[in-house]
């Protein structure tokens, strides 16, 4: 028995399950967005923008890293999703198992390396000499917080591969208001500076990785494991491996072009620098909706590709990208009305070009949402089918879109020229993505003769119709 925590999403109106997915995931990432944005307002407000500067420039390199370490997380997540579809317990509990073995070891190895290398990247990158303290002491504590963000991602993407997006939300809820009291303590009461918000951060995330272990022994009766299951399986982690690996290359190499624009930018001043993180961080909240999509369809899709429910897959596609387009819309109208206002979480008023910078960086990035709903739904959902590595073809794509902005325009047009690199980034992944989401599908196809066809159910469901129909009017005569 999966339990009434766990969803079935191989039934049902896609629509309807994808929206009941959705909408606690998006609260979740806005939850997550906010005690990062509050981690930039404490600083930009109590440190001052040479602070701000010293945080943002190791946005890129955060998201490199963490971003790996998050897809790794992701895509050992499928084979749950696809087993749970399956109905197949035992396999399900086989992969629950071996993910947490393979977890804690590249936790362990990427903390080492990564806390021992990080002033040489830092370096590398060209980051400015007057925020280059900074930054160290940021990004350093964020590392060795390694090992939570894989036990937060971890348990978190297992619930949520079952189908509970819910339970998340309440755990990240409890550490956003956590997270901001840690801020405030840490930096004005402590005195830490920015290190103080990176341990505020940390410390979060540790709580909400806990609160995920707690939840899953007490909820979970599905996941109660036979000895047999809990032994190290090789073929398992092979499975997982081949899951998660490329899934954490996708970030990790989309995140080497961020690391190109960043390095561009840092070229350019600390001014620059600020702008760009706080545009950024306005960004990536009104980004959420199109995070909770990906997440939504690689759910979905790994769901019904474990139940041979090829069916679905189109109709869901179709339903999350009418919501996307929606939303892109609707956010463009209010970054365009209130960017400026928006803006002023971060910086002081009388930080006019900052100010303007950072509209300029909005407006440009808000203009092509749209792009970006279409790389996170159709991306996450060829990974839920099970082709996560076509996803490294799509991050090589936004790598290279976004190092040429970094090489070829930000040194001739400046600031303008950055603006110009997430849109040119996402309109590329997508040349790529669509072709590659209808080769998938022609392959699952090929791969499953015997599993439900497009038009199949639909064809079924209005015979049956008929049927019921003809059996009313024929009791309604006698």
């Amino acid at each position: 028995m999966a339990g009434k925590a766990t969803k079935d999403m191989t039934s049902g109106s896609p629509m309807k399950l994808i929206l009941g997915f959705l909408v606690p995931m998006l609260f979740g990432l806005l939850f997550q967005q906010f005690y990062s944005m509050m981690d930039t307002i404490i600083v930009g407000k109590y440190l001052g923008v040479q602070a701000l500067a010293s945080v943002g420039s190791t946005g890129s390199i955060n998201f490199m890293i963490i971003g790996f370490c998050m897809g790794i997380c992701s895509g050992f997540a499928i084979p749950v999703a696809q087993k749970f579809g399956e109905k197949n317990d035992t396999a399900l509990r086989r992969y629950v198992a071996n993910s947490a073995y393979l977890a804690a070891g590249f936790a362990a190895v990427m903390t080492v390396a990564v806390c021992l290398l990080c002033r040489n990247i830092l370096v590398l990158m060209k980051t400015p000499e007057d925020i280059m303290g900074g930054a160290y002491a940021y990004i350093f504590v964020i590392f060795l917080g390694i090992p939570v963000t894989y036990l937060y991602n971890m348990l978190s993407g297992i619930i949520r591969s079952m189908g509970d997006s819910t339970t998340p939300l309440y755990f990240l809820l409890i550490s956003s208001v956590l997270n901001v009291a840690l801020d405030l303590f840490t930096i004005v009461v402590l005195g830490m500076g920015v290190s103080g918000a990176a341990w505020a951060t940390v410390i979060s995330q540790a709580v909400s990785g806990v609160l995920c272990l707690l939840y899953m022994k007490k909820k979970f009766t599905i996941l109660k494991m036979e000895k047999d299951e809990m032994k190290p399986d090789l073929n398992a982690m092979k499975t997982l491996c081949n899951m998660g690996i490329p899934m954490g290359l996708q970030y990790s190499i989309t995140a080497i072009g961020s690391v190109v624009i960043q390095t561009a930018v840092n070229t350019l001043g600390s001014v620059a620098v600020a702008s760009v993180t706080a545009g950024s961080k306005v960004s990536m909240f009104f980004c959420c909706p199109f995070d909770a999509m990906g997440a939504t369809m690689a759910t979905y899709g790994g769901q019904n590709m474990g139940a041979r429910r090829l069916d679905r897959i189109g109709q869901g596609m179709r339903d999350c990208i009418l919501l996307g387009a929606i939303y892109a819309a609707g956010a463009f109208m209010i970054l365009y009305l209130f960017s400026d206002t928006i803006a002023l979480l971060f910086v002081d008023a009388k930080e006019t070009e900052i100010l303007a910078n950072a509209r300029r960086f909005l407006l440009t990035n808000s203009a092509m949402y749209f792009p970006l709903a279409l790389v996170n739904i159709v991306r996450f959902m060829i990974q839920g089918l099970g082709f996560s590595k076509l996803a490294i073809v799509a991050g090589v794509c936004e790598m290279a879109a976004r190092s040429l902005v970094g090489f070829c325009l930000v040194p001739v047009f400046g600031y303008a020229g950055a603006c110009l690199a997430n849109p040119a980034a996402w309109i590329a992944a997508d040349l790529f993505l669509i072709p590659a989401y209808f080769h998938v599908i022609r392959r699952l196809q090929k791969m499953m003769p015997g599993a439900v066809s497009p038009g199949e159910e639909r064809q079924a469901e209005t015979l049956g119709n008929l049927k019921g129909k003809r059996q009313k009017s024929f009791h309604a005569l006698g």
